[in-house]
Order: C-alpha cells, then sequence, then structure tokens
C-alpha cells in the first residue's frame, strides 16, 4: 500500500468512484471481450474484477469486524486463496460488476454513517508472520489504493481490445 496517508473523505471518494469507472471503461463491450486476456500474460477484465471482488470481500470484512468488536484478533486471509472459496471467476461480468457496486455501497453506506474516531478502532492481525495492529483506516485505504492500479489495467485491457 502506498505511504501517502489520505483523509476519510478522500477514501470515501476513492471507493466510490471504482464502480463507476469500471462500468463506464467496459461499456458496451460483449461477454467474449470481457472474458479475453489481451495477452497470455494478462487477466481479461472479467478477472481483475473477480481479483477486486475478492479484496473487497477479505478487507472489507475485516473492516465490519473492527466496527462491531472491540480489539479484536482477526486472522488474514489471503484475497487471493479466498478468490478460490468463490464462483468470482465463473461469473459474467455484469452480474459480477453489479454485485461488487452493491457490495460497495454497503460499506460505503457504513463508513460515511461511523464518527470520526472509529476510522482509528483497531484489531490484531495473525496469521500472516508477526501480528500487526491495523485499523479501520487502513483497510479502507489499502482498499482504495489497491483498486486505483486494477481500474488502469482494466482501461488497458480495453484499450488493447478496441484495437
Amino acid at each position: 500500500m502506498s505511504s501517502q496517508s489520505r483523509t476519510p473523505e478522500q477514501i470515501l471518494t476513492m471507493l466510490a468512484a471504482t464502480p463507476s469507472r469500471m462500468a463506464a471503461l467496459t461499456f458496451g463491450l460483449t461477454p467474449t471481450q470481457l472474458c479475453a486476456a489481451p495477452s497470455p500474460s494478462e487477466r481479461s477484465a472479467n478477472a481483475v474484477l473477480a481479483h477486486m471482488r475478492s479484496c473487497a470481500d477479505v478487507w472489507g470484512n475485516c473492516i465490519a469486524t473492527m466496527l462491531d468488536q472491540d480489539a479484536p484478533t482477526i486472522r488474514a486471509v489471503n484475497p487471493i486463496t479466498w478468490i478460490n472459496s468463490t464462483d468470482y471467476r465463473e461469473q459474467p461480468f455484469q452480474p459480477s460488476l453489479h454485485a461488487f457496486t452493491t457490495q460497495r455501497a454497503e460499506l460505503l453506506t457504513v463508513l460515511e454513517a461511523i464518527a470520526p474516531a472509529s476510522w482509528s478502532r483497531a484489531a490484531t492481525v495473525t496469521g500472516a508472520g508477526k501480528p500487526l495492529e491495523r485499523t479501520v483506516r487502513f483497510y479502507a485505504q489499502w482498499l482504495a489504493s489497491h483498486e486505483r492500479p486494477h481500474i488502469k489495467q482494466i482501461a488497458r485491457i480495453v484499450h488493447t481490445l478496441h484495437h
């Protein structure tokens, strides 16, 4: 994650923009195009969305746990491992994007309603080496920052499909 610290407002803006940006980038593409990788070393737009959904699940669940419990201990879950327990890779792009958009709206509703101090609610995260303390703000910023290169990746995929 970027070492740049963003304000909660900046994080919320970034999180809110992702689904609509993805929808705009992929508008008009066929299901076949959305599942086509531009090259053997690249992922399709559908695969990128599946990965983003997996990250949103894992890190969103961490946020929810921190907001629901006082100083919980959370076992780290790798989104790459988590995706294997889902059918995200097999889902058609548009229903998957709709599910992602719905999930994001729910996360934003929660985050927009919390008190400023709640952004600092923390958990001890175990299972990935030395236990770490992470906050709501950390996970929200990590999610928002992590999505930016993936949106650029989808833009590159779409550009390749159009040329």
